[in-house]
């Protein structure tokens, strides 16, 4: 039931937003030249490696220039993506990691391999037992201010009992934290 909620979700919402998505690729695109699109290789379900998508927020080659991590104010965040980052617009490709099943609407956000050294072992596998999300429990309590320890604990809680009516909770206290965010 919850791949079908996926694949559904997703391709309506890659229909609606088409044109907007596409504006935002040329946007992206203009604003420096560099690729629209980020990709970066992430960890899903059964620990498998996976591409994941979204549009680019940063200088082009980021990650030679710091880490995973971005601060605030991160001076390797782009104008554009400052905006795109504050609305979340900035994952809207990874639907399409979803029609792909690489990553599910809700789960635990995906982790670059590196992180694997923050993680008990158990943990780490327990972690991976199901699809990574767009959103998750973490986000939907936290949005990006939980400490890395806080996200661990709160992904774990969300694996252990993960629902589709949990995943549906999740998606409204979502985008109750989206609107409010917009609102300011």
């Amino acid at each position: 039931m919850k791949r079908l909620f996926d694949i559904l979700v997703a391709g309506a919402t890659c229909g609606m937003l088409a044109i907007p998505m596409l504006v935002i690729a040329g946007i992206v695109r203009v604003s420096d030249g560099g690729p629209a699109i980020f990709r970066q290789v992430r960890v899903g379900r059964g620990g498998r490696p996976f591409e994941i998508l979204k549009f680019r927020t940063m200088i082009v080659n980021a990650e030679k220039a710091g880490g995973y991590r971005t601060a605030d104010r991160d001076p390797r965040i782009t104008a554009i993506g400052a905006f795109l980052r504050r609305t979340s617009l900035d994952e809207l490709p990874q639907l399409l990691n979803v029609l792909k099943g690489d990553m599910s609407i809700v789960g635990p956000r995906p982790d670059v391999p590196s992180q694997e050294s923050e993680y008990a072992p158990e943990d780490w596998q327990l972690r991976h037992t199901v699809r990574p999300g767009i959103t998750g429990l973490a986000q939907a309590l936290k949005r990006s201010t939980a400490t890395p320890e806080e996200r661990t604990a709160i992904d774990l809680r969300y694996v252990r009992s993960a629902s589709f009516l949990l995943d549906l909770r999740i998606i409204l206290m979502t985008a109750r934290q989206l609107l409010a965010r917009t609102g300011n």
